[in-house]
């Protein structure tokens, strides 16, 4: 497995990059957000990777950061959302609003991406939001729950919401509770997303 590639960027269009590794140039498929942060072309950069493999073709995509490289996952996972797909969405929005959506349910805001429907929109936001639930319902919660009662009262639709987008992008319950507890809960639910992500990329 190719899990990142730190090298010389030599090639950078809106969604392909090649990085030049010890004289091997890897060529990744990226979404306009990870290409926008990359560098100057000869300057050092690092991608997180996910190598996709099919009967005619593999493929190896690369992201900025592993929050974007979570939401690719959950994405493919997803029926009827391949690769392309799951780039074109992480085009268009940042995993930051891509989380909110799925937390919110908002399915509509996604028909706006080329190539999705609305009944794949639907079935995104319904699949990966029940995965999510299941998840941290499950197993998490008891294994965290020493954390919960030392922190505020996490019910409130904005923190909720803020704690399942969290979630989305690959923070488990016990890392984000205790951070989300500590804030405002008045704040807006993608302020109260980007203030957490901010405290504990911090760390």
């Amino acid at each position: 497995m190719i899990y990142s590639l730190k090298g010389k960027l030599i090639v950078k269009e809106l969604n392909f990059a090649v990085i030049e590794c010890a004289g091997v140039g890897y060529g990744c498929r990226t979404s306009y957000t990870s290409a926008s942060k990359l560098g100057e072309l000869g300057s050092e950069v690092m991608l997180y990777t996910y190598l996709h493999v099919r009967e005619d073709a593999v493929e190896l995509f690369g992201f900025a950061t592993q929050q974007e490289l979570s939401c690719f996952k959950l994405l493919i996972s997803v029926s009827g959302v391949g690769p392309k797909g799951a780039i074109a969405i992480l085009s268009d929005v940042t995993p930051e609003r891509f989380a909110f959506l799925v937390a919110s349910g908002d399915s509509k805001a996604f028909t706006k991406v080329k190539g999705i429907g609305t009944k794949t929109a639907q079935r995104l936001v319904l699949e990966l939001k029940d995965k999510i639930t299941a998840d941290s319902l499950s197993g998490s919660v008891s294994s965290d729950a020493a954390l919960f009662t030392s922190t505020p009262d996490l019910t409130g639709s904005n923190v909720s919401e803020a704690l399942e987008a969290l979630m989305v992008l690959g923070f488990s319950q016990g890392e984000a509770a205790p951070v989300l507890g500590r804030l405002d809960p008045n704040l807006s639910t993608q302020d109260l997303i980007k203030e957490t992500m901010r405290i504990m990329n911090a760390k």
